[in-house]
């Protein structure tokens, strides 16, 4: 907790100067409604309640965080804000007990980045419940180019194949292919020993996706059925769909027998129209990926799975890495489309 002293003493948290002076991005809600961004001095005990403080070392920029900074207010509702849902870093004091100073960690879900303050700062405080121990296995940087996109593609798999899901059934498909949860997904599909269909609507995606290890790569229409059939022929084993919409409904109506379809996007649309058909007649799971409140042991769990058995080859080729100056430019680019690789905001 917070401790002060009466005589004028520096306050600390577990012997941390709470005046101790940090650059942060920060969102500010104006008096004519619209959103201004810019990088300003925080100090500790600007910081919510939480028992570890972390001190930054990367943080992945996601395309919800761009959205919470440009004011949307069903990712963040309070302002001012700072974004961020993924960060890494070493502790540097935890009242919990759970954790270790200079312990090497993780944060990604939950509320972190959304309505409480996020990864896009020097230092960040946050509930010991949170906190994931970084597996040595995997440097500061890889888990941030894994981050939520990874964590979620990962989520995806080990749910399909829990429910019996294995690579002698066939091809997955993966749509929005090259989207943060899309190549994720291939790649770590790729890694599992699947045969993936990469879906995309972009034209020059080709190499990217043979490079995370697309065996088939297919225009986003091949997954976009609208003949408006209950059923289709079966096309693939089973797939991980981050557009919904018809999309999903394409997914769900033309897999394979007893294959599952991961829910995990909806950058196509939220609505879903469909009949029982494909559950009653071939007996299809659709999955929902919910990763932001996985519990505590999954999530170690499947960030261990991301540090060996899947893990992408030539992880850091994939980082665009930036200062905490640049993010502001680059969150402009994300909602545009426009970003290549990974952005990473490097701290030191």
């Amino acid at each position: 907790m917070e401790n002060g002293a009466d005589n004028g003493a520096i306050l600390t948290f577990e012997g941390m100067n709470l005046d101790t002076i940090f650059k942060a991005l920060v969102v500010r809600e104006n008096q004519d409604g619209s959103f201004s961004k810019a990088i300003e001095n925080k100090t500790i005990n600007d910081l919510p309640q939480g028992e570890v403080v972390i001190k930054a070392k990367y943080a992945g920029l996601n395309y919800k965080d761009a959205l919470s900074a440009s004011g949307h207010k069903g990712i963040s509702r309070n302002y001012p804000h700072t974004p961020g849902v993924d960060v890494c870093g070493m502790v540097t004091s935890d009242t919990s007990g759970k954790f270790s100073v200079n312990q090497e960690v993780i944060v990604t879900g939950y509320d972190f980045g959304m309505n409480t303050s996020g990864g896009f700062q020097e230092y960040v405080r946050v509930p010991a419940a949170w906190v994931v121990p970084k597996p040595e296995n995997l440097s500061f940087l890889e888990s941030m180019i894994f981050g939520t996109a990874g964590f979620t593609a990962a989520l995806s798999l080990f749910k399909m194949e829990r429910n019996g899901q294995n690579p002698a059934m066939g091809e997955i498909l993966v749509t929005g292919a090259t989207g943060g949860v899309g190549s994720m997904a291939v790649g770590i599909l790729a890694k599992a020993g699947y045969q993936v269909i990469a879906s995309t609507g972009k034209k020059d995606a080709n190499d990217h996706l043979k490079k995370l290890g697309a065996t088939r790569i297919e225009d986003r229409a091949f997954a976009h059925d609208t003949s408006g059939k209950p059923l289709l022929r079966s096309k693939w084993a089973g797939a991980i769909d981050t557009v919904g919409g018809e999309t999903l409904h394409t997914c769900v109506k033309a897999c394979g027998r007893k294959g599952s379809v991961a829910s995990c996007g909806l950058v196509g649309s939220s609505d879903l129209n469909m009949t029982v058909y494909p559950f009653l007649l071939n007996g299809i799971n659709i999955l929902g990926v919910d990763s932001a409140e996985t519990d505590m042991e999954m999530r170690i769990q499947l960030w261990n799975k991301l540090a060996t058995d899947w893990k992408l080859d030539d992880l850091a080729s994939f980082a665009n890495i930036v200062s905490l100056d640049e993010i502001i430019a680059q969150m402009d680019l994300i909602l545009k489309g426009q970003t290549k690789g990974r952005v990473i905001v490097a701290f030191d």
